[in-house]
Formats: structure tokens, C-alpha cells, sequence
């Protein structure tokens, strides 16, 4: 009976050294909240207060996080896919369906963002590239 218990106990402790080291990892430089701060022909000033942003604190899972993103009034979804070699890909946009009063930055927002093709995050700054040229910059909302 005694064994029988060890040899339990041993393949419980066992199974929850693998349970904990199967944890997803996370990408600290890329998994944070992110303000806009430009974009196209809008002014910083509408971006602060329309609240523009992304969230990206999602569990990574590989590559693809799971993602948000608010520019004042829809909120959106999205799956990030952030490579290491500062390539990526947005795919799954969605967001809800409400009609506000002013819609230009979200529209432009949406339309700019499915192009993403790279990234790159240089302190607490990160911007998206597509291959037009067309620039997304953040700034970490941790940062002061």
C-alpha cells in the first residue's frame, strides 16, 4: 500500500512540473497597452481624446497574441502575429457595430491596420509598417 501511494504521489508531482512548465510565454516588449500617438494627417489632440490605443496584453500563444484596439468608439479585436525577425500579420478583425458621432480615425485605422506587415518597438515606442510606407506610432501607456 505504501508503494502503491509513492508511486501516486510521484506521478501527481510529476504531472504538475509539466502542467507549470507548458505555461505560454509573453513577449514583455510587445505585450503591453499602447497608446497612438500618430497617424496619417491626425492630430495628437484627437488621438488623446478619442482614447486611441491597442491592447495587446493577451496570452501569446507561439507567435499570435490575441489583441484589442479603441479609437473612440467600436471596440475592436483582432490576432496579432509578431515575429521575431520584426515581421507580422493582423488577421480576424472585428469590432462592433456602433454609429458615432465622428468615425474618420477608426475607419482609417481599420483600413491601415488589416496592411500591417512589420513592427518594431525601440524603448516604449512601437510602430507598424505596411508596405505603402503608412506608419502607426504607440507609446507604452505605462510610460510616463
Amino acid at each position: 500500500m505504501k508503494k502503491i501511494f509513492i508511486s501516486l504521489l510521484g506521478v501527481l508531482v510529476l504531472g504538475m512540473m509539466i502542467n507549470c512548465s507548458s505555461v505560454p510565454g509573453k513577449n514583455p516588449s510587445v505585450q503591453r497597452e499602447w497608446m497612438l500617438i500618430s497617424f496619417g494627417k491626425f492630430d495628437k489632440e484627437e488621438m488623446v481624446k478619442s482614447r486611441a490605443g491597442i491592447n495587446l496584453t493577451g496570452a501569446m500563444e507561439g507567435e499570435k497574441i490575441r489583441g484589442g484596439a479603441f479609437m473612440g468608439c467600436n471596440k475592436m479585436f483582432f490576432t496579432g502575429e509578431f515575429r521575431k525577425n520584426g515581421k507580422m500579420k493582423i488577421s480576424g478583425v472585428g469590432s462592433t457595430m456602433m454609429a458615432c458621432q465622428n468615425m474618420k480615425l477608426e475607419r482609417a485605422f481599420v483600413n491601415s491596420f488589416e496592411r500591417i506587415t512589420r513592427y518594431s518597438v525601440e524603448g516604449h515606442f512601437l510602430s507598424l509598417y505596411d508596405d505603402k510606407g503608412i506608419v502607426m506610432k504607440f507609446v507604452a501607456s505605462d510610460w510616463d
